[in-house]
């Protein structure tokens, strides 16, 4: 009876272990999607702020983000400056509330006394929380002239100030939060504050964009300047460029023309994307041209 007993309490353990060792891949493919889930996540955020950044940016100056033709990599790499900014509040705003959150907890484990009126700070953060999210509530029906990133800050930061509030409480009374009831309601919570986070950095990334145009659109000479030579005439509005006609030599040229007084403002899958120096949202245009051996092209800055 022993020995059975024995074998019986053995069988379980070998079977998993042989299970374990018939598929040993089965743990890499648990780490595996561990890992590629948030990267594919993450990549596909930078990708989607880069994009609506760079739409922005181009838009100001009459250009289709989907004309230029730039890369998912280039997009990742143009959302970096429209997140920073975004990124940096939001951890120091996590930060400072996770070192009242764990002050919190240290007195209500202790029972110490609390300054005068600590006791109503947690109602009062989840007063506060209330009425910011019933203002992104009227802000979104339009009730008010809210701005783009108005709403989804107001509310996402309400339910964050609500369910900050009542963890707070909890800390302060020696309790554990969440608890059991409440948890479907954090995980809705935390589902709109997250969508209320994405429409607010979209938003963010958006108004940058338009700036960073309006910055450059009033400093053109940042750009490099160009002169370039072509054989056919090209069209610019009135005084937009300065045209020159190259005199024909005893052995005539290709090109018969040249264009000055023009910056570039993106080249792109073999296209050059050339702005004048005087150019203006009355009347501006946007010169496309091939960076090919069809036309003869010379930089310089300044």
């Amino acid at each position: 009876m022993t020995e059975g007993n024995r074998g019986d309490d053995e069988g379980p353990a070998s079977e998993g272990d042989s299970g374990g060792d018939g598929h040993p891949w089965s743990n890499w493919a648990v780490t595996l999607a561990t890992l590629l889930g948030p990267t594919t996540f993450i990549g596909a955020l930078l990708l989607y702020f880069g994009f609506a950044f760079t739409d922005a940016q181009y838009a100001h100056f009459g250009v289709d983000a989907a004309t230029l033709g730039f890369s998912t990599q280039d997009y990742a790499l143009r959302s970096a400056s429209a997140l920073y900014v975004p990124a940096g509040v939001a951890l120091t705003v996590a930060l400072v509330a996770v070192l009242v959150y764990y002050a919190a907890r240290a007195l209500g484990a202790r029972g110490g006394r609390l300054p005068a009126g600590g006791r109503f700070a947690p109602y009062l953060l989840s007063a506060c929380g209330v009425v910011l999210f019933v203002l992104g509530m009227l802000g979104g029906l339009g009730a008010w002239d809210a701005g783009a990133m108005d709403t989804p800050l107001l509310l996402g930061g309400g339910l964050v100030l609500v369910v900050y509030g009542r963890a707070l409480f909890f800390k302060l009374n020696g309790a554990d939060y969440p608890v059991a009831r409440e948890r479907l309601a954090l995980t809705l919570v935390a589902a709109l504050v997250g969508l209320s986070s994405f429409w607010a950095v979209h938003a963010y990334a958006k108004q940058h964009g338009d700036d960073e145009a309006r910055y450059l659109a009033r400093r053109l000479w940042l750009r490099p300047a160009v002169t370039v030579d072509t054989a056919e005439r090209l069209h610019f509005p009135p005084r937009q460029a300065r045209e020159t006609v190259l005199p024909v030599a005893d052995h005539p040229q290709r090109f018969r023309y040249r264009y000055e007084g023009l910056r570039l403002l993106a080249e792109v899958n073999g296209r050059m994307f050339l702005i004048p120096e005087n150019w203006s949202e009355q009347g501006g245009s946007v010169l496309v041209i091939p960076a090919d051996d069809r036309v003869r092209v010379a930089f310089r800055v300044g």
